[in-house]
């Protein structure tokens, strides 16, 4: 499929690929890793023909189809989402161009209209729906023109448009950068079927674990291949460098002894042929290298914050929602010194929410908010980036902090966080969005708060950047709760769990893996989405304490009084009836939609089997494309009336 053979690329004295050849075959799912800055994504382009190599050749023997998705993308035109999605040819766009310019009904639009049939889009379009719903669109976001969506959301549709197209060979760049969980859970399975070859690049270990049989690192301008996922490449890697490290030092000590020998006696007539020999016998062996040092997080003792009372912050009967949407009702939350917890649940259901709360990010609707004795909050969300100050350069930005440190320990740590060489003196006007806010997470770090909240902070951070990260927070004295679908980072961290889901928060007493066998989750990954009730023991509301007893074990929470209880009961009850009565609404909802399109679709059938119809050309492919277009949005709509009807009841709180 691929065959890539003796290829080198230089900039400047700088080699990135020296000779590097590899082949992709049709079922292989590789993942290409390497430091920041090694050249993975300048050997997709080699492998693209955006850039022409020095040496060597990049061959696709069956003419393989390629699509490429980069981390970052132009906006898109006038077309709306779903059009984008079906673009799997240059042509189509330009068809669809010529479309709009064109009178319609006039027989230059229907000429054109015949020549994007032949494209058999009605054939595509199911598809497409299928995948964009996959994505997180909903079918009113089908129609909206691209240029009114948000960066990201143009990465989802460019990503369901290579989907749909269904390339023979599929390159990613950073791919799951801009999807939420259950978006990047759909993904993953999605890929696991797919019927072309995948080489991608990704930070996202549960991705390559879960998906590739081979791991391409780039290491000192070569390509090394390793067999099976991501953490079986870790372990081979750790013993092919200390066996390359045991074969560089024997040849080491080799050559070191045949020039002792040649010092020695080269001066000697008896001995010099001999000398000259072992000189010759240095010139003609095969040169190990010495292996790449291992990856090293910073060595950098990072600032302490202050220690805060041990009620950090409380929330007392809180009420919030979003318009007709009750997110918490009756809400009680206390936060105590020292928690490092995760929180885990489906999409919607209030974690952001509870850490805007917490943060004082937005104004709570009822109830109050208490902070404890010497607490700082630092929020670490997206609108951090609005703290920077454009006209600085990334490394002013950073010595300008409240807590200054030497230019070299600013360096240092900029270089963990991707701001290597020259890059420290960009202006932050210019930077990318990821850049921004790596930036503000540098700043965040050096001057501590001694109560912080994070909502994603690996994303886009490659796995030595995340390393620092996990470093810096095992380091942490404070009190932590973060949001994160990186499952490894949350095992480095978290030390609690809290499960949200339908406005109730249940506690869970110890780390993740304690949390997936108490919640009997049936994947690491999706345990970070589960809904409905959960089998651990937990108070809506209760404190987030972890407590355990004295052999060590994680306690029970206590039991409420019977006050407590009722009124616990009497909300909880309350704000049941409410999302039943808006479950019901969506339902009906619904259902006419159904039936309007059930109504529509034996219309649509009738026409097709009625003879006349045959007499108009164009007419049956015209009602064959309505008819697979209505078929998909009617498969749609009972997917989506399913998942309401059998959403789970509301259920009072465990005593």
């Amino acid at each position: 499929m691929l065959t890539v053979s003796n290829l080198s690329k230089s900039y400047g004295a700088r080699t990135l690929f020296r000779d590097v050849s590899f082949h992709v075959k049709a079922s292989d799912r590789i993942g290409l890793v390497g430091p920041n800055g090694s050249g993975k994504s300048t050997l997709f382009r080699l492998i693209l023909g955006d850039l022409e190599a020095d040496k060597g050749a990049v061959a696709f023997p069956n003419r393989v189809a390629v699509g490429y998705l980069p981390q970052e993308i132009e906006p898109s035109g006038h077309e709306t989402v779903l059009e984008l999605a079906t673009t799997v040819s240059p042509k189509i766009a330009i068809l669809r161009n010529t479309l709009r310019a064109q009178a319609p009904d006039s027989d230059a639009w229907h000429a054109t209209q015949e020549r994007l049939d032949e494209w058999r889009l009605y054939e595509l379009e199911p598809k497409a729906r299928r995948i964009l719903a996959g994505l997180a669109f909903r079918q009113s976001d089908f129609q909206r023109p691209t240029g009114t969506l948000s960066g990201g959301w143009i990465m989802r549709a460019h990503l369901a448009r290579l989907l749909v197209q269904e390339p023979g060979l599929l390159m990613l760049d950073e791919p799951t950068n801009h999807l939420d969980i259950e978006s990047l859970i759909w993904f993953q399975n999605y890929l696991r079927t797919y019927p072309g070859a995948i080489l991608m690049i990704s930070h996202d270990r549960e991705l390559l674990n879960q998906l590739v049989g081979s791991v391409f690192e780039i290491a000192q301008a070569r390509i090394i291949r390793y067999r099976g996922n991501y953490d079986a490449y870790v372990k081979q890697r750790v013993m092919r460098q200390e066996q390359q490290w045991a074969a560089y030092k024997n040849q080491q000590n080799e050559i070191e002894a045949l020039q002792r020998f040649a010092d020695r006696f080269r001066a000697k007539a008896t001995k010099a042929s001999q000398a000259q020999s072992k000189l010759k016998q240095i010139e003609r062996m095969e040169k190990i290298e010495a292996p790449a040092a291992p990856d090293r997080t910073i060595a950098f003792h990072w600032p302490q914050p202050p220690r805060t009372g041990l009620k950090v912050a409380t929330l007392t009967d809180v009420h919030q929602a979003y318009g007709s949407v009750v997110v918490y009702q009756g809400l009680n939350v206390s936060v105590e010194r020292g928690q490092r917890t995760v929180l885990v649940g489906p999409n919607g259901s209030g974690k952001s929410t509870l850490l805007k709360l917490l943060a004082g990010a937005i104004p709570i609707q009822g109830g109050s908010r208490e902070l404890g004795l010497h607490v700082k909050v630092g929020y670490y969300a997206q609108h951090r980036i609005d703290m920077l100050s454009a006209g600085r350069t990334v490394l002013a930005e950073v010595l300008d902090a409240s807590h200054p440190v030497g230019e070299q320990t600013a360096r240092s740590v900029l270089g963990a966080f991707l701001f290597r060489g020259d890059d420290v003196f960009k202006r932050v006007s210019v930077l990318s969005g990821g850049e921004k806010s790596r930036l503000a997470l540098v700043k965040l770090l050096l001057n501590p708060p001694n109560f912080l909240l994070m909502d994603e902070p690996t994303t886009h951070l490659d796995m030595a950047s995340i390393e620092a990260l996990i470093g810096a927070l095992r380091q942490y004295k404070g009190t932590l709760l973060f949001i994160s679908h990186d499952v490894y980072f949350i095992r480095s961290i978290a030390t609690t769990v809290l499960h949200i889901h339908a406005g109730r928060l249940t506690p869970y007493a110890g780390d993740y893996q304690y949390y997936l066998d108490r919640s009997q989750a049936l994947s690491e990954r999706g345990a970070l989405t589960a809904g409905g009730q959960l089998t651990d023991r937990g108070l809506a509301g209760g404190p987030l304490t972890d407590r355990r007893l004295a052999d060590g074990r994680p306690s029970e929470p206590d039991a409420p009084t019977r006050k407590t209880k009722r009124r616990l009961e009497a909300e909880t009850r309350q704000a049941c009836s409410k999302r039943r009565r808006e479950q019901e609404k969506k339902r009906a909802g619904l259902e006419a939609d159904i039936e309007r399109f059930e109504a529509h679709q034996k219309t649509l059938a009738a026409q097709l089997e009625n003879p006349d119809t045959y007499t108009t050309p164009g007419k049956p492919m015209e009602l064959n494309r309505e008819l697979t277009q209505v078929v998909e949005s009617l498969k749609i709509l009972y997917a989506e009336w399913d998942k309401v009807a059998t959403n789970e009841e509301c259920r009072m709180v465990d005593g």
